[in-house]
């Protein structure tokens, strides 16, 4: 199984920006502060792999670097990213100079084109994101949305985490 993962409102409140090239927060608590809420929940779900669905990626201009905020046990899980630096240079074989045409595709349109490409192995996915702009209804079953002020501190969204894995992930 495949779980796409946001940053900003899902591991922390949606209030981070880059100073001096840094991501900082800009509430109460720290950046990942809900990250164990997370590892947590993936405990009884070993075979779950992380694919970033973050725009971290993008605006650090590093997928190493954007692994690297995570704690271990996350980073380990890390197999990919919505977002590759190549995307910037090419889109679709077709020759782009300009790179926002990705982020100005919902959140939604990303993580569906990630899974078309990936094929069968991203058949079984998930999404955790305070961005649900552009969800189809028939699909809300793949998303776990957040608040982006609460993110997964809210104990409803960690049950119904909890509960769309247990559903999804019963083959372990």
């Amino acid at each position: 199984m495949i779980l796409f993962l946001d940053y900003d409102g899902v591991l922390h409140p949606d209030a981070a920006y880059l100073v001096g090239g840094k991501p900082v927060l800009r509430a109460k608590g720290e950046l990942f502060m809900w990250a164990p809420i997370l590892e947590e929940a993936l405990v009884p779900h070993p075979g779950v792999q992380i694919v970033l669905s973050t725009s971290w990626v993008r605006v650090l201009k590093s997928f190493t670097r954007t692994r690297a905020y995570l704690p271990p046990l996350l980073q380990d899980r890390v197999i990919g990213a919505t977002w590759h630096s190549a995307m910037a240079r090419h889109h679709e074989g077709v020759h782009r100079v300009d790179a926002s045409w990705f982020s100005e595709m919902s959140r939604y349109a990303q993580i569906a084109r990630y899974v078309s490409r990936a094929g069968p192995r991203a058949a079984n996915w998930l999404a955790i994101d305070d961005d649900c702009e552009g969800w189809p209804a028939a699909l809300g079953n793949h998303l776990i949305a957040t608040d982006g002020a609460l993110g997964l501190s809210s104990e409803s969204v960690q049950g119904a985490l909890r509960a769309r894995l247990m559903m999804m992930n019963s083959g372990d």
